[in-house]
Order: structure tokens, then sequence, then C-alpha cells
């Protein structure tokens, strides 16, 4: 498993994500944002061991495609789900839903949100430790 320290990743371009949506550490390194001509956004989302996002909806698609580690996904009233490097994972739109890393290792998806315009993101209440923790 790669090592990561703040210095490297912030010279990668990488900026400490908005640590009210996230239990744990992430960062962020955006690709594509959106603008009057460009209705997507492209993002790589870091993810430090056993951090997670919050639940939260999008008003069009989200594209998930995990490049390294464990992604923990799971879907209101659903399992959690595991999905190794080089899955992907299609949200559709309204699915409330939260992502984030194996306890045991770093986790980076590609996030690529399509239709904007919609709206990008709804956040909601954190994943509790219990709901995290239900992995099978």
């Amino acid at each position: 498993m790669k090592k990561y320290d703040e210095d490297k990743l912030q010279a990668e371009g990488y900026k400490p994500a908005p640590a009210e949506y996230f239990t744990g550490k992430a960062w962020l390194k955006s690709y594509v944002v959106p603008d009057e001509n460009t209705n997507c956004v492209v993002s790589d989302v870091l993810f430090e061991p056993g951090t997670r996002n919050n639940w939260h909806t999008h008003a069009s698609n989200q594209v998930l495609v995990v490049r390294e580690g464990i992604c923990y996904y799971q879907e209101a009233g659903k399992p959690i789900q595991q999905y190794s490097s080089g899955s992907a994972i299609n949200v559709l739109p309204g699915i409330k839903h939260w992502h984030g890393a194996a306890p045991d290792g770093v986790m980076i998806h590609t996030a690529i949100g399509i239709n904007t315009e919609k709206g990008v993101v709804n956040w909601l209440e954190p994943v509790t430790d219990i709901q995290y923790n239900a992995v099978n």
C-alpha cells in the first residue's frame, strides 16, 4: 500500500476536503469544475483509512471509479458493498448513499457528476460508527 503525506498530496494538487462532510480525513483534487459551458464535475477523492463522507444525494447521476484500495458504498436501507480498484459505481439520482475507505487502507476514487445544472450534492447527516462498522 502506498503511503501518502500531506506535503506530497498538496504538491500533487490535492486540497483538504470540507471537514463538515466527512468523518475522518479526505483530500480532493478537482480536474473539471462546472461552469457556463461545462455541466459536469470530475474530481479525485482520497479517503484516509476509515474515512467516509456523510449520507448525501445527487440530483443527477454520479459515477465513482475506484482507483486504489477498497471502497465501502452503501445506499439507505441496503447492506454495505465493497468495491476494489477498477470497479465503477453508477449512483442514480436521488439515492441516499455514502462512500468511504475500509478501516485498514487508503481509498481513492474518481467522482464524476453529470448534469450539474440540476445541482451537485445535497449533504445530509454523518454516517455513524455503528452504520460504518455494519460491513459483513
